[in-house]
Formats: structure tokens, C-alpha cells, sequence
């Protein structure tokens, strides 16, 4: 399995990013050295590099965007501060002036974040460079060269394979598809923990939904991808709609796991139900290897056997004990569900004529969150209140402040070392304490392991050649694994560092004994401005997100009530309350993570806000498992009793809504109109099923209102104690 996952990491999309700003960067690099110009060479490869790190993956004509706006905002910086870098005061006021712009493009989104830190680097690249105007001017046409050489490769690989980034970002995504239901089977095991368990499943899935929105931006924000009819683009929207289907399987839940670990864990039943579950988490690592490597791909397991002995146990266990068997019957419906999926998946094939459907293609771009630059957002940010604004003001602050301070010689640290502290602080400060916090610690140990390594090399290895496919190595690797891994990128790129200093002539080992106590110094700087200069605490954003989840669960359970009234509810509609849910609830999820890396004194009602988080992610799990449920059972198996406990369901999530304060840019409408049921029903056993799946979801709605009431009034206890302690 380890030399699978060698060969797949070599396949995916992370290597194909570190491979390709590689031959930007290296080849200039080569190229000049054979000329004798290895100097002229770094320039070059500096403007692939900035140009490069800006080409993050996404739609081809988002990521065109991209690399064209960080060319322009690098050549307009790089200009500026050449104007001015000869004046410590007015270079100050720049830093200032452009380190808060910079900060401020995260309001438009990731992308533009990223052009924004591009810009940032380059000024501090030449700020404080003391060459001549002449030679100023020649390494700005040095880095248009490098961009332009960048670009041409980005745009011819895509080109020549349109789809293979989305074709690996499909796959990643089946991946961690793949973890979830693995973490899911934990449920059947008997010794492990619910708690820890669903702690992990929150975690993953944030991941699943990052990695499904890659997809969708990449297979249908291109109008190629959307237009075309080839097989391959056929096949992987196939796919991808398929994977998100079965995904949402994956997560309905039929019973309470406890109850049914308590009822069936003596028999031994449930070991076969995680088994299976296993295996079909290792046919979509499967699946997910094959898609990656561009092969057919062909199945691992036949499932058919493993439910048909399942099947054959329970009725033996029916037999047995006189257990009610209906419970584990549903769960191996669900499975199977999951199973015909992968099934369909395979029988797809890249070979075969399948079509999609025309009203999947043209409602696409209601499931994708756009790109457009929209300035009212930069105006609505401009208040104390935007988590964005106070990053961009505390950026401003550091970074000039640091800057004079460095420059004004209070600290003997040299015109290099003040480049360091610098660009540690660029990279570690982010718009929240807990991820400054956790960068922080990751740069500094990824630079003081990396500074070992580099030294071994150069203490040991004289010959140039070796020491050059060394650094190309190390260059590689770094940014292979720069989105996977920021501590071991870090740790590859400082002997990358460190080797390509010593072709320049620099002493490497002062320099690495520099770097570090720079980085130390930077990390420091960096801390300490999150903790007091505005700083933003994740608590602040907890209501607001408790809120958005609420509302979202709130429209996704009210198509229940279009159902009762017979509407048949379109898959776009469905899809798209669904999307928002999972969106709300990743959002909810990495908020809390990292407000538990916080400050103690600022980790408000952490066990509260914790028991919100799982009974949110339980109550989506029973939602789903109902609507799937009212969708196959036929109008004449809905009763009165069905609508009187969606109605509670329903009021006590609008009960918990109403607790939290509106934000500005909310629609939430509450559903007033009901239809007329009877009692009377065709088929009690289906219907029996219906009122026991909104008997629970009423019963978790219940606890998600209480939680909610919990966490407001452990907020209002704080405030009173800190009032009693203000007033004495």
C-alpha cells in the first residue's frame, strides 16, 4: 500500500504544482549558469517563482486571471519601491500604505489573497536594495522575462491536457471521500471512542467539501469543460456527480449508533458491517489511484457476495435471538446504495457514449461560488468589525514599524537578516491568532531542521554538479508538498536556500545561524502582534456561524414540507440546500478548531460550542437519511403525526435562530404554510420508519436549541463576571 501511495503522490496534482514551478524557476536558472551568468539567472527565475505561486488551481480562465493580475501588481510594486527604497521614511509610508492594500484583496477571495502576498514579497524583495537606477531597471525587465517564461508553460500544459487538473482534483477528492466512510465504520466497532470519532469525521469533512468545490470550479467554470463532449469531460462529471451522491449517502444515519451497538454489539454483526465499510473505502483509494494515473479504471471488490452474506447472518440472527433485524436492514440499504454507485462509476468508462444531462450542464454555475472582483465588499470590509480589515491593519502596522526599526540600526541584524524578519512575518501572520500561532511553531522548526540538513550537505558534499541536483531536489519536493505539508516544505526549503547562497559566495553557515534567529525573531514579532495589535478571536465568529448552520439546516429539512405537500422537489433545488449545508457546517467546524488554539481565556463555552458541532453534524446525517426516506415512499405513507413533528423540528431550530444576533447579508424565511395530512396511512411499516426517523431528528433539534440556549448564557455569565470584576 506504501509504494501505492508513493506512485500516487508522483500522480497527483501537488507534484505536477512542484514540478512545474520547478522548470519555471530552474531552467532560467540552468540556462544562465551554462552562459556564466548564474546571478542574472536567480532574477529570471524570480519572476516565474511569483508568478508561479499565484497560479493556484481552479478554472483555466481564473487561473489566467490570477498569474496576469500578480504580473501587473508585481512590475507596479517592484517600480515603486525602486522609486523610493533610497528614503528609510517614505519607504516606511509604502510598506504602510501597500501592505494594508495587499492584505485587504482577501476580501474578494483566495486567489486574489494570493496575488496580494505576491506583492507583498517583491517589495520586500528590493526594499532595501542599493543598486543602481540602471541595474534597477534591468532586473525589472529580468522579471518580466521570468513571468512571461512561466506563463507560457502554465498555458501550454493546459492546452495540451485540459482536464488532467481536474481529473487529479476528482481524485483527491475521492480520497478523502474514501477516509470519511473508513471513520464511519469506527462507529460499528464496539471499543472505540463517539466522541473522538466524531471530532475526526468534522475534520474530514471540511476536507471533502474543499476538495468537491475544486472540482465544480474546475469541470464547470470553464466554458471548455462545459461545452465539450468529449469522453474524458463527460466522464469525469459522471463521476464527480456520482462521488457527491455517494457521499451524501455515506452520511445518512438511520439509528442512534449507540443504541445499536448496545442492541447488536454481543453478536458480532457488527464487525461484518465495518468490514464491508472498509472495503469500500479501499475501492475508492482504488479508484481514486486509477483516475490519478490515467488508466481505466477497474474494480477491486465484488460487494454483491459480502451484503448477500451479511443478509444471510441477519436472518440467522433473526432467527437466533428475535431481534428486530429492520434497523440493520436499512443500514445494509444504504450501503448497497453506496456500492451502486462505485458500481456506476466503473461502468461509465472513458470508452463508452454516456451523456450528461443538458439541465446538470446549464444549472452547473448555481454550485459555483464566482470570482468576480466585486468593490463593494472592499468598501463593506473598511470597519473594525471585518476580521480582513483588522488582519491588513495589524499587517500595516508590523511590517513598516519592523521595518524602521530594523532600518534605524537599534538592532545590529544586518540588511539581509532584515529581509528574514520581514518575510517570516509576511508568512506567519494571518487574519487569525490560532493559524499565526500554528505557523509559527511549523516555520520555525521546518527552518531549524532544514538549517541542519543544509549544513550536513555542504560540510560533506564539494562537487557543484551534485550539490546543484540536490538543490533541484530540495526545490522540487518544497513545493510538491507546499499544500500538503507547510512544516516539511519549510524543511526542504531552507537547504534549498542555503545551497543556492553558497554558488553566490555567501558563508552559509553564518547565514544559516542568521536565518534561524531571524526566523525566531520574525516568528516573535509576528505572535505577538496577533495577541495585541487588534487582534481577532475566532469566539467572535462562533454566533454568526452557529447562526449560518442553523438557517441552513432549517431550508435544507423544510423541503420535507414540499414533500408532504407533493411537490416534486427538482435535484438542483435539493442539491443546492444540501451544498449549503455542508458549506455552513465546514465553516462551523474550522472555526472551532481553531478557536481551540486559542488563549484559554479567549476559548469561550469550547465544551458547549463542541456539543453544537456534533449535534449539528448528527442532525444533517438524519436529515438526509429522511429526505432520502419521504422521496421513495409514495404520498399515501404520509401522516398528520409526520407533519406535527416536522413542525417541532422545525421550530426548534427557528427557536435557536432567533437566540443569535442577524448578520447584515442573511435571507432567512420561515416556512408558514403546511399542508393537510390525515391520519390514516397504507402502509404502517413504511410509515412507522418515517416517524421514528422525525421522532429523533426532533429529539436532536430539541438538544441543538438547548446547546445554543447553553452557549448564550455561558457568554452572558462571562460578561457578568467580567463586569463584577470591573466595578470591584
Amino acid at each position: 500500500m506504501k509504494t501505492k501511495d508513493i506512485s500516487n503522490f508522483f500522480y497527483s496534482q501537488y507534484f505536477a504544482d512542484g514540478l512545474r514551478i520547478t522548470i519555471g524557476c530552474i531552467v532560467p536558472i540552468i540556462i544562465c549558469a551554462l552562459l556564466g551568468k548564474f546571478i542574472l539567472g536567480t532574477y529570471i527565475s524570480l519572476g516565474a517563482l511569483l508568478v508561479g505561486l499565484s497560479d493556484t488551481p481552479g478554472a483555466p480562465s481564473h487561473r489566467r486571471t490570477g498569474m496576469i493580475a500578480s504580473f501587473i501588481v508585481c512590475l507596479a510594486t517592484q517600480f515603486i519601491t525602486v522609486l523610493v527604497n533610497s528614503n528609510i521614511w517614505l519607504m516606511t509610508v509604502v510598506i504602510a500604505l501597500l501592505c494594508f492594500i495587499y492584505s485587504m484583496f482577501a476580501v474578494f477571495n483566495a486567489r486574489a489573497a494570493t496575488v496580494g502576498s505576491m506583492g507583498i514579497l517583491i517589495m520586500l524583495m528590493y526594499v532595501d536594495d542599493s543598486k543602481e537606477v540602471h541595474d534597477e531597471w534591468m532586473f525589472l525587465g529580468y522579471f518580466i522575462i521570468g513571468a512571461l517564461w512561466y506563463m507560457l508553460i502554465s498555458f501550454s500544459l493546459t492546452q495540451v491536457r485540459p482536464y488532467r487538473l481536474a481529473q487529479q482534483e476528482l481524485s483527491e477528492s475521492i480520497r478523502h471521500v474514501g477516509d470519511f466512510i473508513r471513520l464511519r465504520a469506527n462507529f460499528y466497532d464496539v471499543r472505540a471512542d463517539f466522541e473522538e470519532n466524531y471530532g475526526k469525521l468534522i475534520d474530514k469533512q471540511i476536507e471533502v467539501h474543499e476538495h468537491q468545490e475544486n472540482v465544480r470550479d474546475l469541470l464547470f467554470q470553464s466554458k471548455r469543460s462545459i461545452k465539450d463532449t468529449t469522453k474524458i469531460g463527460r466522464f469525469l462529471t459522471l463521476t464527480f456527480n456520482d462521488i457527491v451522491d455517494l457521499f451524501e449517502q455515506s452520511m445518512t444515519t438511520h439509528y442512534d449508533y449507540e443504541l445499536i451497538r448496545k442492541t447488536y454489539g454481543h453478536t458480532g454483526i457488527l464487525k461484518e458491517y465495518r468490514i464491508l465499510l472498509i472495503k469500500i473505502a479501499n475501492e475508492l483509494d482504488h479508484l481514486a489511484y486509477q483516475l490519478n494515473a490515467n488508466r481505466a479504471p477497474k474494480p477491486l471488490y465484488n460487494f454483491t457476495k459480502d451484503i448477500d452474506y451479511i443478509l444471510v447472518s441477519i436472518d440467522r440472527l433473526e432467527k437466533k435471538e428475535g431481534l428486530n433485524i429492520i434497523p440493520l436492514k436499512k443500514i445494509l440499504i444504504s450501503i448497497r446504495s453506496i456500492t451502486v454507485f462505485i458500481h456506476n462509476i466503473y461502468n461509465y468508462s472513458v470508452i463508452r457514449p454516456n451523456k450528461v444531462h443538458k439541465q446538470e450542464i446549464e444549472e452547473a454555475h448555481k454550485f459555483i461560488q464566482t470570482e468576480h472582483i466585486n468593490w463593494r465588499s472592499f468598501k463593506d470590509n473598511l470597519s473594525l468589525n471585518s476580521t480582513i480589515f483588522r488582519h491588513a491593519l495589524r499587517m500595516s502596522i508590523v511590517m513598516s514599524l519592523t521595518y524602521l526599526i530594523l532600518n534605524l540600526n537599534f538592532f545590529n541584524i544586518g540588511q539581509m537578516g532584515a529581509f528574514w524578519v520581514l518575510l517570516t512575518i509576511m508568512v506567519i501572520l494571518k487574519p487569525g491568532f490560532g493559524l499565526t500561532k500554528e505557523r509559527n511553531v511549523q516555520r520555525l522548526m521546518g527552518t531549524i531542521i532544514g538549517g541542519v540538513i543544509g549544513a550536513i550537505v555542504l560540510m560533506t558534499i564539494h562537487d557543484e554538479v551534485i550539490r546543484f541536483i540536490l538543490l533541484i531536489f530540495f526545490f522540487l519536493t518544497a513545493y510538491s508538498l507546499f499544500r500538503v505539508n507547510y512544516i516539511v516544505a519549510v524543511l526542504f526549503m531552507t537547504p534549498y536556500v542555503m545551497i543556492m547562497l553558497s554558488f553566490t559566495g555567501v558563508n552559509t553557515f553564518v547565514m544559516a545561524k542568521e536565518r534561524v534567529f531571524d526566523t525566531f525573531l520574525g516568528g516573535m514579532i509576528a505572535f505577538l502582534s496577533s495577541y495585541l495589535i487588534f487582534p481577532s478571536w475566532e469566539s467572535f465568529q462562533i454566533k454568526s456561524n452557529m447562526r449560518q448552520v442553523l438557517i441552513a439546516n432549517y431550508n435544507y429539512l423544510s423541503q420535507a414540507v414540499r414533500i408532504l405537500y407533493g411537490e416534486t422537489i427538482s435535484v438542483t433545488s435539493y442539491k443546492l440546500a444540501r451544498k449549503q449545508l455542508y458549506i455552513s457546517s465546514a465553516n462551523m467546524g474550522s472555526t472551532f478548531q481553531r478557536m481551540l488554539s486559542e488563549p484559554k481565556w479567549r476559548q469561550k463555552s469550547t465544551k458547549e460550542v463542541n456539543r453544537f458541532v456534533i449535534l449539528n453534524h448528527i442532525l444533517s446525517s438524519y436529515g438526509a437519511t429522511l429526505l432520502s426516506q419521504l422521496t421513495e415512499a409514495t404520498e399515501t405513507n404520509y401522516t398528520k403525526e409526520h407533519l406535527v413533528i416536522l413542525k417541532k423540528i422545525l421550530t426548534n431550530l427557528s427557536k435557536a435562530t432567533l437566540l443569535l444576533e442577524p448578520t447584515a447579508e442573511e435571507n432567512f424565511m420561515e416556512v408558514t404554510e403546511f399542508p393537510e395530512l390525515t391520519a390514516d396511512t397504507l402502509d404502517p411499516e413504511e410509515s412507522k420508519l418515517i416517524t421514528e426517523q422525525l421522532q429523533f431528528l426532533n429529539k436532536i433539534s430539541a438538544d441543538l436549541y438547548k446547546s445554543t440556549v447553553d452557549v448564550m448564557q455561558k457568554e452572558k455569565s462571562i460578561q457578568l463576571e467580567k463586569l463584577e470584576i470591573t466595578n470591584g
